[in-house]
């Protein structure tokens, strides 16, 4: 019998773009909006409708990555993965309390933390887009007060900061992981232990090996 391959396909080139696209799109918001926001950044910068113009798009282009993935069948399949919520993930959260940091926690492909993650973001996106429409186009005035649509703006674009700063420091801390977004393979040895439930699924033993990539 083969060897198991060394490597196997955890991310399709599909599924990376909508991830850096996504990405940039909103470290342009977070740098138009510092511009905007911060006295000596906008002093600095200057051409602030410029600025401004730029932040507005790059905001309401954020979802657009995502809907031009739904053309991709490994993405929606993604999305399924992440639209599910299991015993098996309840049990994961309950292992965090665990000083064996693997007792309880199979994961599938994406473990209970991402899965909040990527539901708490996909809300918080949307709630960003509609108050942004709302100060852009002034449909606020009249029947929602312009000082709430700020508030909620506002506070929702810090929360996305923080929690944005949280996932990069997460994937800074995981080499392996960061591979799979950048070269859409990881090590075996690696998914067996994060993710060991995924390997398990129909499909995922590669036929032949998957060549390793610089790390």
């Amino acid at each position: 019998m083969p060897d198991e391959p060394r490597f196997v396909l955890r991310f399709s080139p599909a599924e990376r773009a909508v991830h850096r696209a996504t990405g940039l799109l909103f470290l342009v918001c977070v740098l138009t909006a510092t511009a905007l926001y911060v006295p000596d950044v906008a002093q600095l910068v200057g051409r602030r409708h410029v600025v401004e113009t730029v932040h507005e798009w790059s905001g309401i282009l954020l979802p657009a990555p995502v809907l031009l993935g739904l053309w991709s069948q490994a993405f929606r399949a993604d999305l399924r993965h992440l639209d599910r919520f299991t015993d098996q993930d309840r049990r994961w959260l309950a292992g965090l309390r665990s000083p064996d940091p693997y007792r309880g926690r199979l994961a599938g492909k994406f473990n209970a933390g991402q899965k909040l993650w990527a539901s708490w973001l996909a809300g918080t996106v949307l709630v960003m887009l509609g108050t942004g429409l709302l100060l852009w186009f002034k449909f606020a005035l009249g029947f929602v007060p312009r000082a709430g649509v700020v508030l909620v703006h506002d506070v929702g674009a810090y929360a996305l900061v923080i929690v944005t700063a949280g996932h990069v420091l997460k994937a800074l801390a995981d080499p392996e992981a960061r591979r799979g977004m950048r070269t859409g393979s990881v090590r075996r040895s690696w998914a067996e232990r994060e993710h060991a439930l995924w390997l398990g699924e129909p499909g995922q033993k590669p036929k032949s090996p998957i060549p390793p990539s610089p790390a």
